[in-house]
């Protein structure tokens, strides 16, 4: 059913003009003697065809058509003007103006007819491809979560591959990661970004995928020679996720090129400091190491959140970035409950 505005201040115009619309069939029309209750009207209405007079008290037709055509979604509503036969120069103004098309006075009903069809067909056609367009939009905006839900699982699993190599479990990178989304959040980031870290803090060792079995599994303590080949694990993780064009990936690189560094300066691969290390790499290594600690590894026992809070203390300043600390040890009943939530073989991440 196509919506016909009407405005003329002729009674009698107003009712000629609504029965030639009713005779168009599959029209409501809609009156109004007043421009300005008819502008108000459209602030919340879209008429499918504007039929105007030009001359009306409190303004005219072409005023109308220019405060009309102001209003959001109004610019391509088709608008018919009518006008007396001998006001050529107001029908140019009016088309330059915004109508789309006129009509003079005494109104033709076959010419009436033909005008108003061509104009409702003309917004048939409008309301088809915006109607086309909302459904691309919804089939562009599922396929992209399609995606996207992808991207994370492929994440997960290229996360998991290097934990497969090591002796971690699956809810190891799920409470560090979730460890790192409470500093993060915690220090005043965007949700955008929190969401982000909690995306890429799991591949900060899968660089481990490329080290040998026999100094990767090695029970033991590592003799120096053997430690500088596993320290090549960050640059390895760099390398393999830092040509992506994934916004996750290329921040997991990041991640797992500098979460090592300390904060003193002495941490690998690069020696960064203070600042200079990525507030990501900073953020993940309080994670990654409080995780670490309070794990059971079959070549260790898990150390009491006591003694794990204990390190980060004396940790500050040196190995970490003292706000990471800070921030960490003070969402306390967070990370209590992230342990809770993700214990071994845990879910993927939500």
């Amino acid at each position: 059913m196509h919506k016909v505005l009407i405005i003329d201040d002729s009674e009698i115009n107003l009712t000629l003009i609504r029965a030639l619309v009713l005779k168009l069939g599959e029209c409501e029309p809609i009156l109004f003697d007043m421009p300005l209750k008819a502008l108000e009207w459209c602030r919340e209405n879209a008429p499918d065809l504007v039929i105007v007079d030009y001359m009306m008290p409190e303004m005219d037709g072409l005023r109308f058509i220019a405060e009309f055509r102001q209003l959001p979604g109004r610019a391509e509503i088709p608008v018919l003007m009518i006008t007396a036969n001998d006001q050529k120069d107001v029908r140019y103004e009016a088309l330059l103006g915004g109508a789309n098309d006129f009509l003079t006075k005494p109104i033709d009903r076959l010419e009436f007819s033909a005008r108003a069809r061509n104009m409702l067909a003309l917004r048939a056609g409008q309301k088809s491809l915006a109607d086309r367009a909302a459904y691309l939009e919804e089939q562009v905006d599922a396929r992209t979560k399609e995606i996207r839900e992808r991207e994370r699982e492929l994440i997960f699993r290229i996360s998991r591959a290097a934990e497969f190599r090591d002796p971690e479990t699956g809810a190891h990178i799920q409470r560090m990661a979730h460890y790192s989304q409470i500093i993060a959040r915690r220090m005043g980031l965007d949700e955008i970004r929190c969401k982000l870290i909690l995306q890429a803090a799991p591949m900060h060792d899968v660089g481990k995928i490329g080290i040998p079995d026999h100094i990767l599994l090695k029970p033991g303590r590592l003799t120096v020679e053997e430690f500088d080949v596993m320290k090549r694990h960050a640059e390895l993780g760099h390398e393999l996720l830092k040509d992506s064009g994934s916004e996750i990936m290329q921040t997991g690189a990041e991640i797992a090129l500098t979460h090592h560094e300390k904060y003193d300066g002495s941490g690998y691969p690069n020696g960064l400091a203070g600042e200079a290390i990525p507030l990501f790499g900073r953020i993940v290594a309080v994670a990654d190491v409080f995780d670490a600690l309070t794990s059971e590894r079959p070549y260790k026992k898990a150390w009491s959140l006591e003694d794990a809070c204990r390190l980060l203390e004396e940790g500050r300043g040196s190995h970490f970035d003292p706000l990471c600390v800070s921030t960490f040890l003070g969402a306390w009943d967070e990370v209590l409950e992230v342990r809770q939530r993700f214990r071994d073989e845990a879910i993927p991440l939500t």
